[in-house]
């Protein structure tokens, strides 16, 4: 009856884990890889603080943090943009 128990069962059942917790160890170990790997030549999105006040770039219309814009004074008015282009863009009227 023992024996029965052990190898039908048991034995089985430590299999189980082990195979598991080898799986899980490789997983876990390719996705740390993948997320910290990137692709050669790819841009990583520069880190913006979470919050803050945000502000409408006056082209085109998009809300920008103050912390992230790119800012350009007019006629003493500090202009926020949301990028570099838009800036370029913006016309004196």
């Amino acid at each position: 009856m023992i024996r029965f128990l052990v190898i039908r069962l048991l034995f089985p059942l430590l299999l189980l884990f082990l195979v598991r917790a080898l799986l899980r160890g490789v997983f876990s170990s390719l996705r740390a890889f993948t997320m910290t790997e990137s692709p050669p030549g790819s841009k990583q999105p520069p880190s913006v603080p979470a919050g803050g006040e945000l502000k409408k770039d006056p082209v085109c219309g998009t809300y920008v943090s103050t912390s992230a814009s790119v800012t350009r004074t007019v006629n003493g008015e500090v202009l926020h943009f949301c990028s570099a282009e838009c800036r370029d863009r913006y016309r004196l009227a």
